[in-house]
């Protein structure tokens, strides 16, 4: 009785360690996905014809590379991490910077139903990178800690691509109650993303 007892305490302190370290893990996973969701909503208000394909292509891509950050960064962050570190907001604020002041430009050049009704490959690649940098600084993190790898960024990847795609939802809907001129605003969004992604908070 007294070894089952034993065991039944150790089971109990190891489910309440695997809880605790997945509602950890799932609240930086809502952190992380903050900016996916936000720059997802200013695609929902800007591509007016966006269809179930490339609201699924955008959770996918946000989605993939939430996951794949962490999985890079605890493989390699012992040996670039101080260059990331120091490279990683400058980056995601000079990808957001291009692409916002592109949709700013794009939006001045073009006759109102010509405006934000492209999608590209490109563009979302450069979004899912410039908003999952900070993902990688937590590979870092789980190496270290010695969390689950893989159920870390699975956990990652699915709350971002959820959170992508309710983005891109919401922004729709408002896009359905503003103009096309809504595009320059959705700039201005991407460029204070970046911003604030270069001054850390």
């Amino acid at each position: 009785m007294e070894n089952l007892g034993k065991i039944y305490i150790n089971c109990l302190i190891n489910f309440k360690i695997m809880a605790f370290n997945l509602i950890s893990t799932g609240l930086i996973a809502i952190a992380l996905a903050m900016d996916a969701f936000s720059v997802s909503m200013t695609k929902g208000f800007t591509q007016k014809n966006i269809t179930p394909t490339q609201i699924l292509y955008y959770g996918l891509f946000f989605g993939g590379f939430q996951a794949l950050m962490p999985i890079l960064g605890y493989f390699f962050g012992n040996f670039i991490s101080s260059f990331i570190a120091s490279l990683a907001s400058v980056v995601g604020f000079v990808l957001l910077l291009a692409i916002g002041l592109n949709m700013i430009r794009e939006s001045l050049k073009n006759d109102d139903e010509d405006i934000a009704d492209t999608f590209s490959f490109k563009e979302v690649t450069l979004l899912a990178i410039a908003t999952s940098i900070d993902a990688f600084a937590v590979g870092i993190t789980i190496a270290l800690i010695k969390d689950p790898l893989w159920i870390s960024a699975a956990i990652i990847g699915i709350v971002a691509f959820a959170f992508s795609i309710v983005g891109i939802f919401i922004g729709k809907k408002i896009g359905d109650y503003v103009g096309n001129r809504f595009q320059i605003l959705g700039g201005v969004i991407l460029i204070l993303i970046g911003f604030k992604i270069l001054l850390g908070f």
